[in-house]
């Protein structure tokens, strides 16, 4: 249900903007993305997990926050992660 430290490091290493780079809004979205990847699969076969639907929500937040901050600083940046993630604007 978690993302594993090798996909983790794959992910960041995939959406660094420099070498070391883990906190950029960019890493931070595409791991959150696999994250509710993640669970959206999770409650397709435990549908009554509410604990965890709020863990969900609150991840959606936040990548959602995320994005609006990288659109308002960068939309350039904002446009090429939507798009390398699948994400809708």
């Amino acid at each position: 249900m978690s993302v594993t430290a090798e996909k983790k490091q794959e992910i960041i290493s995939d959406n660094a903007r420099a070498s070391g780079d883990t906190g950029s809004p960019e890493v931070q979205v595409a791991i959150l993305t696999e994250r509710i990847v993640n669970l959206t699969e999770h409650f397709k076969s435990h549908h009554k997990d509410n604990h965890s639907r709020r863990g969900l929500l609150a991840m959606v937040n936040k990548r959602r926050s995320l994005l609006d901050y990288l659109k308002k600083k960068d939309v350039a940046r904002y446009n090429a992660l939507i798009q390398k993630l699948g994400l809708r604007k």
